[in-house]
């Protein structure tokens, strides 16, 4: 078995062609390989849900790395789904359960590889950045714009990102932000990341990744570092442990 499936079958259960994900594969995704620490992914959390940067990382081991891709996230994914991941990909390419339910919407164009190299290179480089989100990039987003989340229910939900690669030819990727950006309407903002992907120093391509922030609020710098506060100790005693 090559490497990039070994690297990520720990993380799911295969059963033919459906996929479901334990609350464990799911959590330790999102604290070993994305260094996330969202509470919605630890295996109590009442509200749990699968990480959306699993969902992509499934999606590349299976179906292969094209040179554009987009990802749409339309529905939380909880241990209780079996999805069904698409082996080729192409314009509007849905990933549903049983009851056809859409919880993810893909899109891919360009040249093609399976390198598991490369691959797994992407997946670790872009999930990295993604679980480091919050708090490192939201909380000075959200001082910039004057608006933070609601501390009672914090919602930030990964609502679609996107790459693109000039080639595929390379042996390993790695990324860099290049831009943040928060637009507000209301109560609601859009956070949008645009990151470089490069390869030994030379960029070969491009992507961003949106997010929704709901219920914002005017920003107070003692109760958005109490939730950041609390984010970095839950981190620190899963490290401990």
């Amino acid at each position: 078995m090559n490497k990039i499936i070994m690297f990520i079958d720990k993380f799911y259960n295969n059963t033919g062609d459906k996929i479901r994900f334990s609350r464990q594969q799911a959590s330790d995704f999102a604290k070993q390989i994305a260094d996330d620490f969202n509470p919605l992914h630890n295996i109590e959390a009442k509200r749990f849900c699968v990480p959306g940067d699993l969902l992509f990382a499934v999606t590349l081991a299976r179906a292969g790395l094209h040179q554009q891709m987009r990802f749409k996230f339309s529905g939380m994914v909880t241990d209780e789904n079996e999805l069904h991941f698409p082996t080729t990909l192409g314009e509007n390419v849905k990933v549903t359960d049983a009851n056809d339910k859409e919880y993810l919407e893909i899109s891919a164009a360009g040249d093609k590889t399976t390198n598991p190299a490369l691959i797994e290179s992407l997946v670790k480089a872009y999930v990295g950045f993604s679980g480091h989100t919050f708090p490192h990039l939201l909380v000075e987003l959200m001082a910039r714009e004057n608006v933070m989340i609601n501390p009672a229910r914090p919602m930030i939900m990964y609502e679609s990102m996107a790459i693109d690669l000039k080639r595929l030819d390379v042996a390993e990727i790695s990324l860099e932000l290049a831009k943040s950006e928060l637009t507000i309407d209301g109560k609601r903002g859009n956070a949008c990341l645009t990151f470089n992907l490069l390869s030994e120093g030379e960029m070969v391509g491009h992507g961003e990744k949106h997010m929704i922030l709901s219920g914002l609020r005017e920003f107070d710098q003692a109760t958005m570092d109490n939730i950041a506060n609390d984010y970095n100790a839950m981190k620190a005693a899963y490290q401990a442990a």
